[in-house]
């Protein structure tokens, strides 16, 4: 599924080159509303798909390498500990809750309308994933290069980047977002927690059952 979600990405940059802003106009996340964009010179607004296909398009070549590197570091340790099918709907539920929060906040600023578009709240969600499976693994930022356990660089990046949402810092980064994808991972996994552990709890008991 990581390599799958990759080539994804990439085909979908590909279209993006080829149909330019046509395709922001309709893919991209916008806020909820009826705007015109000047520098699209059409009208856009918010329809229900962007919260999918907005996750698919990137706005330069090194936005799209940047998430697809980090996805291929952190995505396949995830997939392996969940298997493809729970990847993919961590996945899934990390772009839309990332979305979904992106959208509320800038629905709610009275500013200029703006896209949003990348696959960085999904990519968020897999590195919280990847932190919750693997909490003491040791993870070495690029600049610096600092060595930390996997749980401490997630808590301090998820912490950063409310902080830059909040203060309104490093404009044109979807800061919210990338909080949003952490939050519906963790939710995805608090629930496949909950469920494997009541699961257990049955066998057991059915185990008892017929135990002589």
């Amino acid at each position: 599924m990581t390599t799958l979600l990759i080539v994804a990405n990439v085909l979908a940059f590909v279209l993006e080159q080829v149909g330019g802003d046509a395709l922001i106009a309709i893919f991209a996340l916008w806020p909820v509303g009826r705007f015109f964009s000047p520098e699209l010179g059409t009208v856009v607004g918010f329809h229900p798909w962007q919260l999918i296909t907005s996750a698919f398009l990137h706005a330069s070549v090194s936005h799209l390498l940047l998430n697809m590197f980090a996805l291929r570091i952190f995505g396949r340790d995830v997939e392996r500990a969940l298997g493809p099918l729970r990847y993919c709907a961590l996945y899934l539920a990390a772009v839309l809750s990332a979305a979904g929060v992106q959208l509320a906040v800038v629905s709610a600023m009275a500013q200029a309308p703006y896209p949003t578009l990348g696959a960085s709240g999904g990519v968020f969600g897999v590195l919280l994933a990847f932190a919750a499976l693997y909490p003491r693994r040791i993870v070495t930022l690029l600049f610096p290069p600092i060595p930390m356990p996997a749980w401490m660089f997630v808590t301090l990046y998820g912490l950063i980047e409310l902080a830059n949402g909040v203060l309104g810092t490093e404009a044109g980064v979807a800061h919210f977002a990338h909080v949003g994808g952490m939050i519906g991972a963790w939710l995805m996994l608090r629930l496949w927690r909950t469920r494997d552990a009541v699961a257990s709890r049955q066998h057991l008991v059915a185990y008892d059952d017929v135990w002589p």
